[in-house]
C-alpha cells in the first residue's frame, strides 16, 4: 500500500492550520530574512489577488509572534539559519489584521465592518484587560476597543477616531506589557479602497485608512517593523506620505519574486507529488505567464484548484477559479470606457498578440476613470495582463493564460450585447429596413455597430459558433420588438430569425452566414447561399399555408469579424 499523500489546502490560508494540518506547503520561508533585510522599517508587497498574500503574512504571524510555536518551522528552510532563528524568532507582540472583510453598500456599513475587525482582533488580546504593567488609563483605552463590535457601535466622530488610532493604541499597550516593540502585518490594506470606489464612499474611507496608517506606521516609536499586502500602492493621494523609510516590493521588483506565487519548479515538484505530471501542458496553459520582476510565476490559487479537482474527480480539464473570486468588476470598467483604439487594442490581446503601454505604478482606484489608458496600469497591476518593462515607464503587455483569456471574452460579449440592447434608434432603424425591404439600409445599421465594437470570436470558436455570435448580435438589436422569432421550426428544418409584422401579415426570414474571406464575392456567395437555403428548406411554407403572412420577405446576410452584407432574395 502506498504512502497516503497530503491534503491539498484549498481555501486554507493559515499558516498554522496547513503545517499542523499536514496540508502540502511550498515553502516560501525565504521571505522571513528577507523582511528583516529590506531597508525600510515598513514594507508594502502589491502583488494580484490569490497569489499568497494571507498565507505569508500569517507565517510571519507564527514565526515572529511570542506566543508562537518554533516547531511550526522545522524541516523549513528558514530553520537552517539557526542564528536567524535564534535572535528572531518568536521575538516581537504581532498584530496582524486583514481588511479583506472592510466592505459595505455605503460609508457607515464598511464602518461597522471595519469596527468588528479591529473588536476581533483587540479581543485577540484579552490578557492586556487584567495586565499588571497598564495602567487604569492604558485599561480604559484597551475598553475602548473593545465597544468597537459592529452590533453596540454607533458611527460617529469619535468612533471613527478611535478606528483611526486603534493600531497605533494596541502597538503602545502592548509595548508597556512585553517591553517590546510590535510587528504590525496589515493584509489586503487597499481593499476598503477599492469596495468604496466600487460604492462611491472613497474621499471617506481614504480619510480613515490614510489616519490608520500614519499613526501606526509613520513615526510610532513602539513599532519593530510593519508589513502591508494589497494590489495597488495608494501613495499619490498621501496615504504613505513622510514614511521616507517605506519599502515597496511590486510586481515589477528585482527580489522577492519568488515568494508569491509558485515557480515553475514549484509546480513541477507539485504535480511530480500527486502523479499528475502528465497535466503540466494544461496547468501551464491555463494558471501561468505572470512575471514578477524576471521570474515566471503561476497563480497558486488555481494550481491547488486544479490539482484538488483533478484528484477528487470533480473535473477532467482546467476550469476557472481566479475569475470567481471577484467581480472583474475592473474589466468591465475597462470595456465602457474603450474607444476605438482602446477596442481594437483589445482585439489584438484575445487574439494572443502584445502591446506597449506606459505603466504608471502608484495610480489609486480614483485614478481609474480619469483615462483609458490608466486602465491599462490597472489591470496590469491586478493580475489581469502580465508583461515586461522595456525603459523606465514603458511596458509590454499581454493576457497571461487562458483563464484570464476567457475573462476578457466572456466579459466583453455581455458588454457588448447590453450596448446592443441598449441601442434603441438602431433597433428600430434595422427593424423598419427589414419590412420595408431595404437591405442597404440593414447593412448600414450592422456594420455601424460592428466597426464600433469589440470584435474578439473570429480567432477562438468554430465557424458554427460565430454565426452564433452574430445571432445573439441581431436579436440583442431587436430585442424591443413583439413577434421576434429565433430558430423556430419551418419548413424542413429551423430559420435563423423570423420577423411578423401580423397586421399588414409581412414576414421576413433572415439566414446567417460567417464568410471565412472579406471578399465582397465571397460574402455575396454566403447571402445567396442563405437565400437558397430558405427556398430549399421550404421555410415560408407554413407562414404562407397557417395564413400569418401573405407576404414573404427573405434575406441573406454574411458576416466576416466587423463586415456585414445583406442580400435580399
Amino acid at each position: 500500500m502506498g504512502k497516503e499523500l497530503k491534503k491539498l489546502p484549498v481555501g486554507i490560508d493559515i499558516f498554522e492550520d496547513v503545517i499542523k494540518g499536514d496540508y502540502y506547503y511550498v515553502d516560501k520561508t525565504t521571505l522571513i530574512k528577507n523582511i528583516i533585510q529590506e531597508e525600510g522599517k515598513v514594507t508594502l508587497f502589491t502583488r494580484p489577488r490569490r497569489f499568497g498574500k494571507t498565507l505569508n503574512m500569517s507565517m510571519l504571524k507564527n514565526f515572529f509572534g511570542i506566543d508562537s510555536e518554533k516547531t511550526l518551522f522545522k524541516g523549513l528552510k528558514i530553520s537552517e539559519d539557526k542564528e536567524f532563528c535564534d535572535k528572531y524568532q518568536g521575538q516581537f507582540p504581532v498584530i496582524f489584521v486583514s481588511l479583506k472583510d472592510v466592505d459595505g453598500l455605503g460609508f457607515e456599513d464598511a464602518c461597522f465592518k471595519f469596527c468588528n475587525t479591529i473588536f476581533d482582533l483587540a479581543n485577540s488580546f484579552n490578557f492586556l484587560a487584567e495586565s499588571e504593567k497598564l495602567s487604569q488609563i492604558d485599561k480604559e483605552r484597551y475598553q475602548s476597543l473593545l465597544k468597537l463590535e459592529s452590533s453596540k457601535v454607533e458611527i460617529n466622530a469619535r468612533t471613527l477616531e478611535i478606528l483611526s488610532s486603534s493600531l497605533y493604541i494596541l502597538t503602545e499597550l502592548l509595548y508597556r506589557h512585553y517591553g517590546r516593540k510590535a510587528v504590525v502585518l496589515i493584509d489586503e490594506y487597499d481593499v476598503p479602497l477599492d469596495k468604496a470606489h466600487t460604492h462611491h464612499y472613497y474621499d471617506e474611507m481614504l480619510n480613515l485608512l490614510r489616519g490608520m496608517l500614519h499613526k501606526v506606521l509613520k513615526t510610532n516609536s513602539n513599532l519593530a517593523f510593519g508589513v502591508l499586502t494589497g494590489c495597488l500602492r495608494i501613495s499619490r493621494e498621501s496615504i504613505f506620505t513622510g514614511m521616507n523609510k517605506l519599502s515597496v516590493n511590486s510586481i515589477t521588483a528585482k527580489n522577492n519574486n519568488a515568494t508569491f506565487g509558485f515557480t515553475e519548479k514549484e509546480i513541477d515538484e507539485m504535480l511530480s507529488y500527486y502523479n499528475l505530471s502528465e497535466k503540466k501542458q494544461e496547468v501551464k496553459e491555463w494558471y501561468d505567464g505572470y512575471r514578477f520582476g524576471k521570474a515566471e510565476i503561476y497563480c497558486p490559487w488555481d494550481a491547488i484548484n486544479y490539482c484538488q479537482g483533478i484528484i477528487s474527480g470533480k473535473i477532467d480539464r482546467p476550469t476557472s477559479y481566479w475569475s470567481n473570486t471577484s467581480s472583474n468588476s475592473l474589466v468591465r470598467e475597462f470595456v465602457d470606457l474603450a474607444t476605438e483604439r482602446t477596442s481594437n487594442e483589445l482585439e489584438r490581446l484575445v487574439a494572443g498578440e502584445q502591446i506597449h503601454k506606459t505603466i504608471k505604478e502608484e495610480l489609486t482606484y480614483r485614478d481609474i476613470n480619469d483615462s483609458i489608458e490608466n486602465m491599462w496600469s490597472i489591470l496590469y497591476l491586478t493580475g489581469y495582463l502580465t508583461g515586461y518593462q522595456v525603459d523606465d515607464n514603458t511596458f509590454v503587455l499581454w493576457i497571461p493564460n487562458r483563464e484570464i483569456q476567457e475573462i476578457f471574452e466572456n466579459d466583453i460579449d455581455k458588454w457588448f450585447e447590453e450596448k446592443v440592447k441598449s441601442d434603441k434608434d438602431s433597433g428600430m432603424r434595422f427593424f423598419e429596413a427589414v419590412l420595408k425591404e431595404k437591405p442597404e439600409e440593414m447593412e448600414d445599421v450592422l456594420s455601424g455597430l460592428l466597426f464600433e465594437s469589440i470584435s474578439i470570436r473570429d480567432t477562438f470558436v468554430q465557424k458554427h459558433l460565430r454565426e452564433n455570435f452574430y445571432h445573439g448580435f441581431i436579436l440583442g438589436l431587436l430585442t424591443d420588438f413583439k413577434d421576434i422569432r429565433s430558430n423556430p421550426e419551418s419548413g424542413n428544418g429551423y430559420s435563423d430569425i423570423m420577423i411578423l409584422n401580423r397586421k399588414e401579415k409581412i414576414a421576413a426570414i433572415l439566414e446567417l452566414k460567417y464568410s471565412d474571406s472579406d471578399s465582397e464575392k465571397d460574402m455575396e456567395k454566403c447571402c445567396l447561399d442563405a437565400i437558397a437555403q430558405i427556398d430549399d428548406k421550404k421555410y415560408a411554407l407554413s407562414l404562407t399555408r397557417s395564413g400569418i403572412a401573405k407576404k414573404i420577405i427573405k434575406y441573406g446576410i454574411s458576416f466576416n469579424k466587423k463586415l456585414a452584407m445583406v442580400r435580399e432574395g
